[in-house]
């Protein structure tokens, strides 16, 4: 395995990059990041308590998620936030095995994930059809 490949895109970016780059970039990446935090974090709030945990949880999850997803990322455009559709397995999670099921999911589902990159999985997308992916990706955004 090349270790660049394993290496997360923002140590590539810092490495390839002029300083003046990185001086005109950096403020635009502030500005960015402060924009999605002041959507991000009501809206987390909110999905946690919707999904029957307190708005505490909710705001833990966003910063530890966002700050993981930034700096393990494998994009220099990539965002990260809460999602109203994953509230309601939440929810059923929380309703059935209370906070320590699902901390077991959480840690389940993880550990998958990582599986499924090891093993690189994600190369099967190109068997599922766009129309499939476009709906499933927007669905929860139509009423």
């Amino acid at each position: 395995m090349q270790r660049d490949k394993i290496k997360p895109i923002l140590f590539s970016i810092i490495k390839h990059s002029s300083k003046e780059e990185l001086r005109r970039q950096i403020p635009k990446d502030i500005v960015s990041g402060v924009v999605v935090a002041v959507v991000a974090l009501p809206l987390s709030i909110a999905l946690a308590i919707a999904s029957g945990v307190g708005p505490e949880q909710g705001l833990y999850t966003a910063i530890v998620a966002g700050f993981l997803i930034a700096f393990l990322g494998g994009s220099r455009v990539q965002i990260s936030g809460p999602t109203a559709a994953f509230a309601t397995i939440v929810a059923g999670i929380v309703a059935t095995d209370d906070m320590e099921g699902l901390v077991a999911a959480t840690i389940i589902a993880g550990v998958m994930l990582v599986l499924m990159g090891l093993l690189k999985l994600g190369t099967l997308i190109r068997f599922v059809p766009y129309t499939i992916t476009t709906g499933f990706t927007a669905g929860p955004c139509v009423r």
